[in-house]
């Protein structure tokens, strides 16, 4: 690596390959150096010359930042940032910043498709289908029309607002969770604001739009599970921790949740034998929810701009640790 050029590293990625990062970062006099990281010793060699660091699921830990001698900022590739240790880059003066906006519709539209799949059934009646059968494959009952259902979407960021939108004309009745949004700006898009208490005892259909923080881990627990109605739908597009995996496991098969689908889980990737695998009320996607071509594109643009504004001393956007970054 050429010390008298600036250092950029990106510790792991799910693309083919890093072209996209390159041509904005060499066309600057940066050099790039990406790997595809798997320990916490690999992640610390790399990182700790580097002059900003770009990162998509790693474990960005304490002992990581703590041996960043050059860093000017953490860019995640993504709008959540569990996977850094915010306090430790606060306390090494180091930004972090995330990429909020890059995929908004594309985790909207897929929460209406996991709405409209589960409660038309498409999944069911697909296996049934593919079987060799014909005629319903779930009772009457688990055929539900959104003009009948209350759907209760739990955090009202950019995609909560989506969701919420897209759900309007279907004439249901929507309750919105989130203590940090004044009522008006709920109740502008047709929605009733609503306490996590009153929505989960309301709601037939859930569907969660919160990031991972202290506060909203394990939201879904065996506490608020034994609060929803008997049958309730889930829906998870956020992140997988914040449900309690044995108690939804436990809901899904003792009938408190009629159903639920999943782009997030904890563990990530699903392990091969665990039981949602194998349920039949349960849809199931890896973690794609944000994926379009647009999006990907924006979102590696993006993740490089800020790292370049990062090493040029420049204004960052979209910090999420309170850091000023250095002059």
């Amino acid at each position: 690596m050429n010390a008298s050029k600036p250092k950029v590293v990106v510790t792991d990625f799910a693309f083919p390959d890093l072209s996209t990062e390159e041509q904005i970062l060499s066309n600057a006099g940066c050099e790039l150096s990406g790997r595809r990281c798997k320990t916490e010793a690999e992640l610390a060699e790399l990182c700790k010359d580097a002059d900003a660091v770009i990162t998509q699921f790693a474990p960005i830990t304490s002992r990581v930042i703590g041996v960043m001698s050059r860093a000017r900022a953490i860019v995640r590739y993504g709008i959540g940032v569990d996977n850094v240790d915010l306090e430790a880059a606060r306390g090494r003066g180091i930004p972090v910043c995330n990429i909020p906006d890059y995929c908004t519709d594309e985790v909207a539209d897929h929460t209406l498709a996991f709405i409209l799949a589960a409660t038309r059934q498409v999944v069911s009646h697909t296996n049934h289908l593919r079987a060799g059968n014909w005629g319903l494959a779930v009772p009457l009952s688990a055929m539900k029309t959104l003009r009948d259902l209350t759907i209760g979407v739990v955090g009202f960021g950019r995609i909560g607002r989506e969701v919420t939108r897209r759900l309007a004309p279907f004439h249901c009745k929507l309750l919105v969770a989130d203590p940090a949004v004044a009522p008006p700006e709920i109740e502008r898009l047709g929605a009733r604001p609503a306490s996590l208490d009153e929505l989960l005892g309301s709601a037939d259909l859930i569907t969660l739009h919160c990031p991972s923080t202290a506060q909203t881990r394990k939201l879904v627990n065996r506490d608020t599970l034994a609060r929803l109605k008997p049958g309730s739908i889930l829906i998870n597009v956020g992140r997988g921790d914040l449900v309690d995996t044995p108690a939804l496991v436990e809901a899904l098969e003792n009938g408190r949740l009629g159903a639920a689908a999943l782009d997030v889980f904890e563990p990530e990737p699903i392990p091969a034998n665990h039981p949602v695998l194998k349920m039949p009320n349960v849809i199931l996607t890896p973690h794609v929810a944000s994926v379009s071509p647009t999006a990907v594109k924006k979102l590696r643009e993006t993740a490089a701009t800020i790292a370049l504004m990062a090493v040029r001393g420049e204004t960052l956007p979209n910090i999420v640790n309170g850091v000023k970054p250095r002059a």
